[in-house]
């Protein structure tokens, strides 16, 4: 009788598979109240992982971190017409503390524009003050009405950077560096993922800004996920909440702002675009654990080796897990650790001691081989390199084969259904065929120039709208 397989199939069922994965993998749980998760450890320590990483990058532009409060007054959110009705469907409001009703209601952060801006407004004096370059890790609060772990959570994590400056011309830059030397730069050297940077059409831009970019990813089913945005905010914030500054030229002037960020939805990327059905694949650059070291038997012998090569591979700068484990079997902690995507494991056994050898099993590539325990240190940080580069390469390779050039809505939406991409010039779709696509489910994931830039304008000749189903 065949064994019942450890994750549903991808091909059978997506969702029940992700679902799957996230639980058996011990990334995270359902939390008491709909909508929210608990991140167990491992998928936490994906989430420290991307942290440090995005943390050097955005430190890298002058950022600095901050922190602020996650209630804001009800009142913030009248300044900004736009925002406010983007944001009002999914807000969370306190109106009720110590017992007693609140004079004024105060909202659980969805975003921090509004009270990042009012406290802008009095740092921000004089040209010397300028530009301000501030970020926070934090929480916010969308209530949620289909949740689904990582990717739509009513709570979720993030990083949120917002800044000021002097001219419409250094936010934009400004706005643009961060989109492809922090987020694009993250994600393809680290994540090993092949994103699509774009501009947003104005029906799907960020509600306040007068510009969106963007990075889509393709996941394993071939729907996009929008993986972090990046907006300039113009004045709109700046007028909202007076934020000026004096001029060298003695001139009282509005800031120009922008805002950007990325959330633990990079999670639920990582598992539905590298995943496979025996599991996570993670990036070797990111992995927390790149090599776990296996005690096949629990004699004396093995034990030892295994914490001495343990030690060795540390030494040579390899983020190492010693599993010595003797109350659980060996085939359940082999299994366990696929699940878990680490993408090399070193099994030890009492034949390999006589032999001088290990089995090395990669998880990106498959497949196991045996290698001499004394070279291991020089040839695991190849391997790894080369697995890393491999996860790349087959995430480029999904997208360019699912993603059709067409010529007519009709057909963008037959590829788009059939759980791929379309590419069709913006002069043919427009906004007419934009909003005929929202009737199929199908959205503009972004505009992007002939040659795959950035386009400068919404509307510059020779756009092409890329269009997907999306999570």
């Amino acid at each position: 009788m065949a064994k019942a397989p450890v994750l549903t199939p991808r091909g059978d069922d997506f969702p029940r598979w992700y679902q799957d994965l996230i639980t058996k993998a011990e990334l995270a749980d359902n939390g008491p109240v709909r909508g929210t998760m608990v991140i167990r450890p491992y998928g936490y320590g994906l989430w420290e992982r991307m942290q440090a990483e995005m943390d050097a990058r955005i430190k890298a532009t002058g950022t600095q971190n901050a922190y602020f409060p996650l209630l804001i007054p009800q009142s913030y959110l009248t300044k900004e017409a736009d925002h406010v009705e983007g944001f009002a469907p999914e807000l969370a409001v306190v109106t009720h503390g110590g017992g007693k009703e609140l004079e004024e209601p105060a909202v659980v952060r969805p975003t921090s524009e509004m009270i990042i801006n009012a406290t802008f407004s009095k740092w921000v004096q004089s040209y010397r003050d300028l530009p301000l370059l501030i970020n926070q890790w934090a929480n916010v609060v969308r209530w949620e009405l289909r949740p689904r772990l990582f990717l739509r959570t009513t709570e979720f994590l993030w990083q949120e950077g917002h800044t000021a400056h002097a001219t419409y011309g250094e936010a934009r830059d400004f706005a643009a560096h961060i989109h492809r030397q922090v987020y694009e730069d993250f994600m393809v050297n680290v994540l090993a993922m092949d994103v699509v940077p774009g501009r947003k059409t104005a029906r799907e831009r960020f509600a306040g800004a007068v510009n969106t970019l963007t990075l889509e990813g393709m996941m394993g089913d071939g729907k996009a996920l929008q993986m972090a945005t990046s907006h300039e905010l113009g004045q709109n914030f700046a007028k909202a909440f007076q934020t000026r500054y004096l001029s060298k030229d003695g001139t009282q002037e509005l800031v120009w702002q922008t805002s950007w960020g990325s959330t633990t939805r990079m999670i639920g990327a990582l598992v539905m675009m590298h995943g496979d059905d025996d599991g996570l694949r993670v990036p070797p650059r990111l992995a927390q654990i790149q090599a776990v070291i296996l005690a096949i038997k629990g004699d004396e012998a093995v034990l030892a080796k295994v914490r001495e090569v343990g030690d060795r591979l540390r030494a040579a700068g390899i983020r190492v897990h010693v599993d010595d484990r003797s109350d659980i079997p060996f085939g359940r902690r082999a299994v366990d650790w696929e699940l878990k995507g680490v993408p090399v494991r070193v099994e030890i056994g009492p034949r390999d001691l006589e032999n001088g050898t290990a089995m090395l099993a990669r998880r990106i590539p498959g497949g196991k081989a045996p290698v001499s325990l004394d070279e291991l240190a020089q040839l695991l940080p190849k391997v790894l390199e080369e697995d890393q580069e491999l996860l790349l390469t087959q995430s480029r390779e999904r997208r360019e084969s699912r993603t059709a050039e067409v010529t007519t809505i009709g057909e963008a939406v037959e590829a788009a259904t059939a759980g791929g991409w379309a590419r069709i010039p913006w002069a043919v779709l427009g906004e007419e065929g934009e909003a005929a696509l929202a009737e199929h489910a199908v959205t503009v994931r972004c505009l992007v120039a002939e040659d795959g830039s950035v386009p400068a304008d919404g509307d510059a000749p020779g756009n092409v709208a890329v269009v997907a189903r999306a999570y």
